[in-house]
């Protein structure tokens, strides 16, 4: 990839950003994303409004090739699929910095994500520049440049956008190139190139919307575990309504129900419209709209629970795997201490918590998909073999 970054300098990328190209029309769009299909690389970024939607609302999409930094206006543009196609072809790196929120409005808004993807913020990481870097950060330790505070909190649907906007917007993309050709140099020096373009491919499958259904949420209410199967079901299926509700209006779960009043409703399982009115956790107007559909949820626990029972909520750790969980969080550190790599790349809690909730009734343990790929050469074995150990001695040793 270095020789595909040589044409990307930042200054002419910077000078470019007090002028950026708007893109407003479709055949604007359909003219630039024809020149960058033809290109290796290409750097993005999104500004967005999510105060109270579910999902975010795009603002601007910022677009710097080899010559120039564009911005894209989608409040303008009705045809966003040559952007689409641009985002698919695989042989355009797409380089974006902490991409997540990126890829769930790509994905969400156009159907796609960008692949291949190089994250800045995850190439840091295995650079060893440090963990969950902000793009400030990371521009001025490459480039030995100051970004300032910029406009993350500014309305990115009024319009005209100020000049500080627009400047800020375009920077955010001038200096990428540079970065990931100083990254990419010194991964390809560390052997972690490979395992860089690894963890960005595990970012962009999840950012995926895995339970579109909302069937598992209620998995996250541990405090709920010891409830009966009805209970259960019904929990879980008033969590399901909220999800899908929360999609179908493009509204944050808050604005529709929130978590603490499943946990009321749940408790005190009204039958009635005045029974759930007096718990005072809908305002009227959602009373109105969604009060007959929670009390049938609640109606139909039982039934749905024989029809379909729920999984039981699993809870965090007990105290019984304390042992284990020390015992991996230990290795994890020594293996990256070696490997000059900082831990919490390497392996984080939650993980270490799958893999110990992993075994199966023979008494074997399962990898979870976080600790596959680049990670499982160099952890698996040891992870596996020191849960074994650790079965294997008596009780009263791991209480120890």
């Amino acid at each position: 990839m270095t020789e595909t970054i040589q044409d990307y300098h930042f200054g002419r990328l910077e000078q470019s950003a007090q002028q950026p190209i708007w893109i407003v029309k479709d055949a604007e769009l359909k003219h630039y994303c024809d020149q960058w299909m033809k290109l290796s690389l290409i750097a993005l970024d999104t500004e967005f409004m999510r105060i109270d939607t579910f999902y975010p609302i795009p603002g601007l999409i910022q677009v710097a090739d080899q010559d120039a930094c564009y911005l894209i206006d989608p409040l303008e543009i009705s045809d966003m699929a040559p952007l689409a196609e641009v985002l698919a072809n695989t042989d355009i790196i797409k380089v974006l910095h902490a991409a997540s929120e990126d890829l769930e409005l790509f994905r969400h808004h156009y159907g796609v994500v960008p692949d291949p993807l190089f994250d800045t913020q995850i190439a840091a990481a295995f650079a060893g520049w440090g963990f969950s870097m902000g793009l400030q950060k990371i521009v001025e330790k490459a480039l030995q440049i100051s970004l300032g505070k910029g406009h993350t909190r500014s309305d990115w649907l009024q319009r005209p956008l100020s000049e500080e906007q627009t400047l800020y917007a375009a920077l955010d993309v001038a200096y990428l190139p540079a970065i990931a050709k100083q990254l990419t140099d010194e991964l390809n020096a560390l052997g972690r190139y490979e395992w860089m373009l690894d963890e960005c491919q595990s970012l962009c499958h999840s950012s995926r919307d895995e339970d579109p259904e909302g069937l598992d949420y209620y998995l996250r209410f541990t405090q709920m575990n010891i409830r009966s199967a009805s209970t259960l079901a019904g929990l879980r299926d008033l969590t399901a309504w909220r999800e899908q509700t929360c999609r179908k209006r493009n509204l944050c779960r808050p604005h529709v129900l929130r978590n603490e009043a499943i946990v009321t409703i749940i408790d005190t399982w009204p039958t009635h419209l005045k029974q759930l009115s007096d718990l005072r956790v809908l305002r009227p107007q959602h009373l109105k709209d969604d009060g007959k559909v929670i009390l049938n949820i609640l109606k139909q626990a039982q039934e749905s629970a024989e029809a379909d029972p729920p999984k039981p909520i699993q809870l965090p750790l007990h105290v019984y795997n304390s042992a284990a969980l020390k015992r991996l969080k230990s290795i994890g550190k020594e293996i990256a201490k070696k490997e000059n790599l900082l831990p919490e790349l390497l392996i984080r809690r939650r993980d270490i918590e799958k893999l110990i909730n992993s075994k199966d009734d023979q008494g074997g343990y399962h990898l979870p998909p976080s600790l596959q790929g680049w990670r499982k050469a160099l952890l698996a074995d040891k992870l596996l073999d020191a849960l074994k150990k650790i079965d294997n001695q008596p009780v009263e040793t791991q209480e120890t």
